[in-house]
């Protein structure tokens, strides 16, 4: 009773693919691993802008607050609805 055999993982699969079936469970298969393939990209490029940040000078300011929020500011002029 404490291990489960062959047939009972098969009837598990087969509750699973009459629940949701074939193709949700190919949906969620292939975006399952788009996220995956997602996170390996983003983490060798995380460790590539994390080198190239350290090899780099840091760019200067003339306002003296941070690049961050200089590239956030955004300036538009209001006009009123006649």
């Amino acid at each position: 009773m404490g291990s489960f055999s062959i047939w009972h993982w098969l009837i598990v699969l087969l509750i699973v693919v009459m629940v949701f079936g074939t193709k949700k469970l190919k949906n969620m298969g292939s975006d399952l691993g788009g996220a995956v393939k997602g996170f390996k990209d983003g983490m060798k490029t995380g460790g590539e802008a994390d080198k190239d940040a350290a090899a780099s000078p840091a760019g200067q300011v003339a306002d003296g607050s941070s690049a961050a929020t200089a590239k956030a500011t955004i300036d538009v002029e209001a006009k009123q609805k006649s």
